[in-house]
C-alpha cells in the first residue's frame, strides 16, 4: 500500500483542518469518556427512572433544531469563526455545570444549554471544510475527520469506565477543560473563511432574503431519508446500553468494548476506504451503508453473545465509513455558495431531531416491548429508508450529468 509522507500529508490540507483534526481527537476523547456513561449517571441520579434519563439526554438535541437553522444562517452571514469560538464555549460551561447538579430541573438546564452550543458548532465548522477544500477532496477530508473522532472513540470510553468508578464529576470537568483548549486552539491559528463578498450592499440584501424552502427540496429529502441513521445512533447513546443491562452481566464493560472496537476499526481503515470509494457514486455507497445499518439493528437486539456482538458492530462501523463522508460530500455539492451554512445546518437537523426524539420513543418502546422489538422495528424503517436514499441521489447524479452534457454541449 502507498504511504503518503508525514509532512506530505500535513501540508496536503489548509491550517484550519488541521486545527479541526486536533480539536476533534481532543474533544472526541473527553466526549466518549462521558457520553457512554452519562445515561448511568443519570439513571443513578435520577432514582432509576428510564424515562426521565432518557427526557434529559433529548432535551440537548431538542433546543438544538431551534438553534441550528439560524446557526447556519449567521455562519452564512458574520462569518464560520465567531460561531464556532462562541459554540465551544458555550458548551464548556454547560459541561462544567453537571459537577454541581443533583436536580432534575438542573440537568434538564444543562442539556439546553449544550444542545444551544453544540447546534452552533456543526454547520459553521462543516461550511468551514467547503470553503476551503475542493470539491474532489472533500469526502477525503471528512474521513479524516471521522478517524479523527473516532481516536477518541478508541480510548475514551476505558477511560471513562476508570474515572467513572473512581469519580464520575472528575470526567465532566475534563471534557470542560478541554472544550476551552479548542476554543483557544481556533482563536490562535484558524482565520475566518467564508467567501467574501463584493460589497456591503450585497451582504445585507442576501440577509434579508427569504429562503424559499420549495427551490431546496433536494436539501430537505436527503435529511429527512438521513433520520433513520442518526436514529440508530440516538439509541445507540441511549437505550442500547439498558439493553445490554438487560442481557450481560458486566454490561459497562461490554459497552466500552463496543464502542473502543468501533473506534479502533476507524482509525485502522476510515482513510483507506474513503480513498476506495473516492470515485464510486455516492447512491451505491449510501445503498451498502444502509443496508449495513439494517443488519446491524437487528443484531443490536437480538445477539447474546459479545464475539458475534463485535462483528455486528464490525458491520456498524463499515456502514459509519461509508455513509458520513459521502452524505457529507453531497450536502456540500447540492449546496449554493452563499448557503453553504445554511444547507449543513439543515442537514444536521436529521441529527439533532433524532437524537431528541430516538431517546423518548426508544424509551417508551423499550419500557413496553423490550429492546428486541425495538431493534427490529428500526431495523425495517433503515431497509425503507435507505432504497428511497438511495433512488433520490441517484436522481440528482442524473440531472447533474444532463447539466454537465448540455453545458458542454453550448460551450
Amino acid at each position: 500500500m502507498h504511504r503518503i509522507p508525514f509532512f506530505s500529508l500535513i501540508s496536503k490540507y489548509d491550517t484550519a483542518i488541521w486545527v479541526r483534526v486536533v480539536g476533534t481527537i481532543l474533544t472526541s476523547l473527553a466526549g466518549f469518556m462521558m457520553r457512554p456513561y452519562l445515561v448511568f449517571y443519570l439513571y443513578d441520579k435520577l432514582d432509576g427512572s428510564v424515562f426521565l434519563s432518557m427526557l434529559i439526554v433529548g432535551l440537548q438535541p431538542l433546543c438544538g433544531i431551534f438553534v441550528n437553522l439560524y446557526a447556519g444562517s449567521l455562519s452564512d452571514k458574520y462569518g464560520r469563526k465567531p460561531m464556532m469560538l462562541a459554540a465551544l464555549i458555550i458548551q464548556a460551561f454547560a459541561i462544567g455545570g453537571y459537577i454541581f447538579a443533583s436536580h432534575v430541573w438542573e440537568f434538564a438546564l444543562i442539556s439546553i444549554v449544550n444542545g444551544i452550543g453544540h447546534a452552533m458548532f456543526g454547520p459553521a465548522a462543516n461550511a468551514q471544510i467547503s470553503d476551503v477544500v475542493p470539491e474532489q477532496k472533500r469526502a477525503e477530508v471528512f474521513a479524516l475527520l471521522h478517524t479523527a473522532l473516532n481516536m477518541g472513540s478508541a480510548f475514551g470510553p476505558l477511560l471513562g469506565l476508570l474515572l467513572f468508578t473512581l469519580n464520575p464529576t472528575i470526567i465532566f470537568l475534563a471534557c470542560s477543560i478541554t472544550l476551552f483548549a479548542y476554543a483557544g486552539l481556533v482563536v490562535w491559528k484558524v482565520p475566518e473563511t467564508m467567501p467574501i463578498k463584493r460589497n456591503e450592499e450585497q451582504i445585507f440584501a442576501k440577509s434579508k432574503v427569504k429562503i424559499k424552502w420549495s427551490e431546496h427540496k433536494s436539501l430537505l429529502w436527503i435529511t429527512f431519508l438521513a433520520m433513520p441513521v442518526s436514529l440508530l445512533y440516538a439509541q445507540v447513546e441511549s437505550t442500547f446500553p439498558l439493553h445490554l443491562q438487560q442481557n450481560f452481566e458486566n454490561y459497562k464493560s461490554v459497552f466500552a468494548t463496543i464502542i473502543t472496537f468501533n473506534g479502533c476499526v476507524v482509525i485502522a481503515l476510515q482513510l483507506w476506504i474513503a480513498k476506495r470509494t473516492e470515485h464510486v457514486p455516492a447512491y451505491i455507497v449510501v445503498a451498502v451503508s444502509y443496508t449495513l445499518f439494517a443488519v446491524v439493528s437487528i443484531g443490536y437486539g437480538f445477539v447474546p453473545f459479545l464475539a458475534v456482538l463485535l462483528f455486528v458492530e464490525f458491520l456498524f462501523t463499515i456502514g459509519e465509513m461509508l455513509n458520513g463522508p459521502h452524505i457529507q460530500k453531497v450536502i456540500s455539492v447540492i449546496a449554493p455558495e452563499e448557503h453553504r451554512g445554511l444547507y449543513f445546518s439543515v442537514f444536521g437537523m436529521n441529527w439533532q431531531l433524532s437524537r431528541a426524539i430516538g431517546p423518548i420513543l426508544g424509551g417508551l418502546v423499550f419500557s413496553h416491548y423490550g429492546g428486541k422489538m425495538m431493534f427490529a422495528i428500526l431495523g425495517v424503517i433503515l431497509v425503507v429508508a435507505g432504497i428511497a436514499q438511495t433512488r433520490y441521489i441517484r436522481s440528482l447524479n442524473r440531472k447533474q450529468e444532463e447539466l454537465a452534457i448540455e453545458g458542454a454541449l453550448q460551450a
